[in-house]
């Protein structure tokens, strides 16, 4: 392989990891954190291979036969590789005191679908060439990073209780495992050549929908000063059948903003989170995510 080759099959995932790291506008975070995640994403391929190996054994291979092939794309690379993605997020990240705001699951989650992509991608270039490698600079590596955002976006509502936490990890699992595996099955079936297309398909739609995720938690940071005011009025309140005229009876029944920021997931002085607010915290990020 030569050093072109090398670089051509690097540079994708790198870039991908500098645009992820100035998309988290708020609050960025460390460097080496990073870097410890891009490694374990490139160690992953370990267990990921170890695990296809398994499906292979069991006689599922690539064929015309379009049920072997769904259950090679989702049950055997999709599957596996998202898995030991997954693990090494929840491992090496997910308990970190820097993972402190929902953005910060997608942020980790890419950097280890980089370090996992980087490595597929040099060993694509060792044995099919420099012309694949510009090829998946467009398509795999790109892929890879979609649905490590999938992921990362259910992570990070698990890890502040944005909705049941296991619910929303298994979410992150299989939001990442379908995408992928429908993304492979249109590749690799042989049927229909022209369903290839569809993989593409999926994949534009994939970034699309990946860049509101990213847009939603932004918007969300605790570390937004510009995010919207969320202002909780108590039941007992009469309004005027004048729309120029509103009228609350106790000032008080206003709970101001800030006496919301101290009971909310993000405040570090808060030990225990009560359940009852993730479900309006829950609200909002769907909310936000159906506008």
């Amino acid at each position: 392989m030569s050093t072109l080759q090398t670089i051509l099959a690097i540079l994708p995932g790198i870039f991908i990891c500098f645009w992820i790291f100035y998309r988290d506008r708020y609050e960025r975070e460390p460097i080496f954190l990073l870097i410890i995640c891009f490694i374990v994403g490139v160690l992953s391929t370990i267990p990921a291979i170890a695990l296809e190996r398994i499906g292979f054994d069991l006689g599922i291979q690539e064929s015309e036969n379009p049920v072997e092939v769904f259950i090679l794309s989702f049950g055997v690379v999709a599957f596996s590789e998202e898995l030991v993605k997954f693990i090494g997020v929840m491992i090496f990240a997910y308990p970190w005191k820097y993972f402190n705001e929902p953005m910060d699951g997608i942020v980790y989650s890419v950097m280890v679908s980089m370090g996992f992509a980087t490595l597929e991608n040099l060993l694509y270039s060792d044995l099919y060439g420099i012309d694949t490698i510009i090829l998946r600079a467009f398509t795999a590596v790109p892929a890879h990073a979609a649905f490590g955002i999938l992921m990362g976006y259910h992570i990070g509502r698990a890890k502040f209780k944005l909705g049941n936490r296991y619910w929303q990890l298994f979410l992150g699992l299989a939001a990442a495992v379908v995408f992928h595996g429908a993304y492979d099955f249109f590749l690799l079936q042989q049927n229909i050549p022209e369903l290839s297309i569809l993989a593409i398909v999926i994949l534009v739609i994939c970034i699309f929908y990946t860049r509101k995720l990213i847009q939603i938690h932004n918007d969300g940071s605790p570390f937004n000063e510009e995010s919207e005011k969320l202002v909780i009025i108590e039941p007992n309140h009469n309004i005027t059948e004048n729309t120029e005229e509103i009228d609350i009876i106790e000032e008080d029944q206003i709970i101001e903003e800030k006496e919301i920021i101290e009971d909310t997931p993000f405040n570090k002085d808060q030990e225990d989170i009560p359940n009852k607010k993730s479900d309006t915290d829950s609200n909002y990020w769907d909310d936000q995510l159906f506008k």
